[in-house]
């Protein structure tokens, strides 16, 4: 299944079903078929977003530092990380938030 994320303020943003349930997760909305992330949210869906961008980062960088105090190679991240995945939602709820614009789904 596909999300399509839809506001006048932005692009249609389309999504596997597994990321999209990641990013609503992660800004606290239910996964579901019909969705509205309301403007009045998007700040906190914005600081949600960021706040898991950073705890990647810093998980990614205390890896890779205990891998060189250990002599090992560095560990492996996954091919996509939750940065690129977020980022088009993310500037989707920046230029929302900014015109004070819902964000829909499934309808």
């Amino acid at each position: 299944m596909l999300y399509t994320f839809k506001s006048r303020a932005a692009a249609n943003l389309i999504m596997l079903q597994s990321n999209a349930e990641r990013v609503l997760d992660l800004i606290g909305k239910q996964p579901g078929p019909k969705g509205i992330i309301a403007a009045a949210q998007m700040p906190a869906a914005i600081a949600a977003l960021e706040r898991a961008l950073e705890r990647e980062d810093a998980a990614a960088k205390a890896a890779l530092d205990e891998a060189r105090a250990a002599g090992l190679a560095a560990p492996r991240r996954e091919s996509i990380s939750l940065r690129q995945r977020t980022m088009p939602m993310l500037d989707m709820l920046k230029r929302c938030h900014k015109a004070d614009t819902d964000i829909v789904w499934g309808v």
